[in-house]
């Protein structure tokens, strides 16, 4: 039996074949489930024939001191040298950097004008030629191991984000010839502290391999290597950011498909305390204030029931059809529970044009009225093709179908507690094929359109897991079937009246605890009354017997006295 899915699916979900790559055989990319890079087997340092390119980029401002250490410290580096480059960006240095006479072979200089850090990297990427970015901040200095300690794990696999582990100290700075020729940098920089967030993540997670919906928070600037395919799948760093570009980065490398890998046998020394360690507080004031717009995993930082965002947490595709359906479609999706959603309609809107004479004739009336009624909704877009915004999920629905009002919400939930990569929904069956909708992960499809260039279904059931459900039991019902959409006021009338139920079975629940408390008190009183009765009755029945002696003997006395006695009787009882 054929299948037909009338909206969206695996195939235009937005994965392309990596930039300037063929297309690879699935057999030969390794296939990690959720965040489980425990599965891949990296050499040991000095155990492989490094075949890859690097690139050290390098942002810094200011700094030449620290900067000279740096590239001392990547001068002594075990990864071979015609492997690596580094790439160190000016970004206004007053007076202006230079480079020093300790540094790698391979060691370039450039000037980025415009402020800020993100602008730098996004410099220092656009120069770099390497396999592989290796992000490194101008106040690390790498352990001899460090390169090639991120390097073995990617030569297992083309998607994976590595990050090293820092350690701050605040010794005095060496000379760089003593850097240089250091055979263990903590001789020079210990004591110091770890990067406390950091290995507080790993371990609560047990490395990581149990948070995959979170993993992009390992993405730490300063001391992250990034896969080039990566890079190109996400783009470069958001300059847009006054804080929090590296986290915002993380999370769009996750969305391109990544594996996040803590390693740490990469090991290098911060000169100082971070800004994090100094600041904390006001950093996370600024940076919450923009991350929000772009993290839609940071759930936490959306708790406005009703406003947009840039990112939003759930893309809705719906292939643009007959007006009525697509309206029951798409009107339904923006009143459901939740509010974090897009809608792209798809259709080939760019060469429309209304007919004026003759509306009512217009063969392509239905299209203009769908355009006419959501060219101002902001929540949704007409699009010729259903090119994401980075929304975690996306859901392919066809038009004429209408989800309950907690369908989308409940799917969500399975699809994130589950840690599902495909949820499909089967609608309906009929002699043309199946009519389904899907809830994609879309870091699971764009994982899996690295892996494979063919069936991306396939690998992503692999790589996150999927299953099959009944959209009736979900709440699926053809548009003609529906329920009229319940309008705000309606609800909020609906909230009140049950808050105000809520009010008075709160009410009726404390006069009933009050007379259960009443009734508990009155039943003590008769346990001890009854108590007390069974003493009485026993007090009387021992009085009793007591009285039923005397008189008895009382009796046998009177009988003795009147009896005759006889030589050898006995004596009468006294």
């Amino acid at each position: 039996m054929t299948s037909r899915v009338l909206a969206g699916s695996s195939g235009d979900s937005g994965a392309v074949a990596p930039s300037g790559s063929t297309a690879r055989d699935a057999a030969a990319v390794p296939r990690v489930r959720g965040n489980d890079y425990t599965v891949l087997d990296p050499p040991a340092l000095g155990g492989f024939t490094p075949t890859s390119r690097v690139s050290v980029v390098i942002p810094a401002y200011n700094g030449q001191e620290a900067l000279d250490l740096v590239l001392a410290g990547l001068a002594a580096q075990t990864y071979p040298a015609e492997l690596t480059e580094v790439v160190v960006v000016d970004n206004g240095s007053d007076p202006a950097l230079r480079l020093p006479e300790i540094r790698p072979a391979g060691t370039r200089l450039i000037t980025c004008a415009t402020p800020g850090r993100a602008d730098a990297r996004n410099a220092g990427l656009a120069a770099s030629t390497g396999d592989v970015v290796h992000w490194l901040d101008a106040d690390v200095i790498p352990d001899r191991h460090e390169v090639e300690a991120h390097m073995r794990w990617h030569h297992t696999a083309p998607y994976l984000v590595v990050t090293g582990y820092l350690r701050f100290t605040t010794a005095a700075f060496p000379s760089p010839e003593v850097v240089a020729s250091a055979g263990d940098l903590a001789e020079l920089f210990e004591p110091a502290e770890p990067h406390e967030w950091l290995v507080e993540l790993v371990n609560r997670t047990n490395g990581l391999t149990e948070a995959a919906g979170r993993a992009f928070s390992l993405h730490v600037g300063g001391a992250t290597s990034v896969g080039r395919v990566l890079l190109d799948r996400a783009g470069p760093m958001d300059v847009d950011l006054v804080l929090g570009q590296d986290t915002e980065m993380g999370y769009r490398l996750g969305q391109a498909g990544a594996v996040f890998v803590p390693e740490p046998l990469a090991r290098g020394y911060h000169l100082g305390p971070s800004m994090r360690m100094r600041d904390k507080k006001p950093i996370d004031r600024v940076s919450h204030a923009t991350v929000a717009d772009r993290v839609p995993a940071y759930r936490w930082l959306r708790g406005h029931p009703a406003r947009q965002w840039k990112v939003p947490y759930l893309e809705v595709v719906v292939e643009a059809a007959g007006y009525e359906d697509t309206r029951a479609t798409v009107d339904a999706v923006l009143a459901g529970t939740v509010p974090d959603v897009s809608v792209l309609v798809v259709g080939p809107w760019e060469g429309l044009a209304a007919e004026r004479r003759a509306p009512l004739k217009d063969p392509a009336l239905d299209l203009v009225l769908v355009r006419g009624h959501y060219a101002y909704e902001g929540r949704v877009r007409l699009v010729e093709s259903a090119a994401s915004r980075g929304a975690p999920f996306r859901l392919c629905l066809p038009a004429g179908w209408v989800p309950g009002e907690d369908t989308l919400a409940r799917l969500l939930d399975l699809a994130v507690d589950d840690g599902h990569g495909l949820v499909s929904v089967l609608l309906a069956e009929s002699p043309e094929g199946l009519v389904t909708a899907r809830l994609e992960r879309c870091a699971a499809f764009s994982r899996a359109s690295i892996i494979t260039s063919g069936d991306l279904d396939d690998v992503v059931d692999d790589v996150f897991g999927s299953l099959w459900m009944d959209g009736e039991t979900w709440g699926f019902v053809p548009a003609g079937s529906a329920a009229p959409i319940k309008g705000r006021r309606a609800a909020y009338r609906s909230r009140l009246e049950a808050e105000a139920e809520i009010a008075r079975l709160t009410k009726e629940t404390e006069r009933l605890r009050g007379q259960i408390a009443k009734w508990r008190d009155e039943s003590a009183r008769w346990r001890k009354s009854a108590v007390d009765l069974r003493r009485e009755v026993g007090t009387l029945r021992r009085e009793i017997g007591a009285l039923k002696s005397s008189r008895i003997r009382t009796v046998i006395k009177r009988i003795s006295v009147r009896l005759p006695r006889r030589p050898g009787d006995a004596q009468p009882l006294p």
